[in-house]
């Protein structure tokens, strides 16, 4: 009997797991326009800039989970990193919420940001994508290095990313 209830758990991982990687599957990249929401009071901080990110998507019919690795080279006047996740709803217009890190100058942030997109998913060419998206990210303050106080950095994201399916 072990073995029977054994062998049903095994061949039922494997067709979970094969439905899961069943889904279509895109790589690729873009870059984001950033602007703060509220008005920073230091000068020496810029309130707006672009960053950079490799994308990586799967999606199952009407929903889809993404993990994004993204460079903001001046944001704030630091170097940054920040992977983040989302979980996507839709088809060619989709909505979302995700969540991610910050690494500012090797050290991450101690509280993670959150974030909700709304987007905009074009099929250019069979198997090319054109991604236009908005992302609202809110967390409580950043601490940056430099400075003595924290700041809002909620901030709205207007990007691209042009994706391959594999």
């Amino acid at each position: 009997m072990r073995m029977i209830l054994t062998a049903l758990l095994i061949a039922g991982l494997g067709l979970f797991c094969s439905d899961l990687w069943a889904g279509e599957h895109r790589i690729g990249g873009g870059a984001n326009y950033w602007v703060t929401v509220d008005d920073l009071d230091d000068d020496d901080l810029d309130e707006s800039g672009l960053s950079y990110f490799l994308s990586y998507q799967q999606w199952w019919n009407f929903l889809g989970l993404e993990a994004d690795l993204e460079l903001l080279p001046d944001r704030f006047g630091e170097t940054a990193f920040a992977p983040q996740a989302y979980l996507l709803f839709g088809g060619t217009l989709y909505g979302g919420a995700g969540i991610g890190l910050m690494n500012i100058d090797g050290d991450f942030a101690d509280e993670p940001f959150f974030a909700l997109r709304a987007g905009l998913n074009l099929e250019l060419l069979p198997g090319t994508f054109l991604d236009l998206s908005a992302n609202y990210r809110f967390n409580d303050s950043e601490e940056l290095e430099d400075e003595r106080t924290d700041i809002d950095a909620d901030t709205v994201f207007l990007g691209a990313a042009l994706r391959f399916a594999l």
